[in-house]
């Protein structure tokens, strides 16, 4: 037997969430995406104190030397970038 599609307002289903209730079976996962999450490869050279620096803060946290490189880069980039944070603006204090 073939499952019925479910559907719902726009404001009953922004009333569920907003309480917490599970919405995911008004969601079509299958067209689902996230934009600007395309990967591109990049090689970069870094002095061997660094690669250990980076080594060492991966492991104390459990992470990946990658997964640490991505967060820290991100971070400075959202600071540079001057994006909200606590409700402030941060300001540039330099540029590169």
């Amino acid at each position: 037997m073939a499952k019925k599609e479910s559907t719902i307002t726009a404001k009953e289903l922004d009333r569920r969430f907003d309480a917490g209730e599970d919405i995911s079976e008004f969601l079509d996962t299958k067209k689902a995406h996230r934009p600007n999450l395309g990967q591109r490869r990049v090689n970069v050279d870094l002095p061997n104190w660094m690669i250990d620096s980076l080594d060492t803060e991966a492991k104390r946290i459990g992470v990946t030397r990658q997964s640490i490189m991505k967060v820290w880069i991100s971070e400075r980039i959202k600071v540079e970038q001057g994006e909200v944070s606590n409700g402030i603006r941060r300001a540039h204090s330099h540029r590169w």
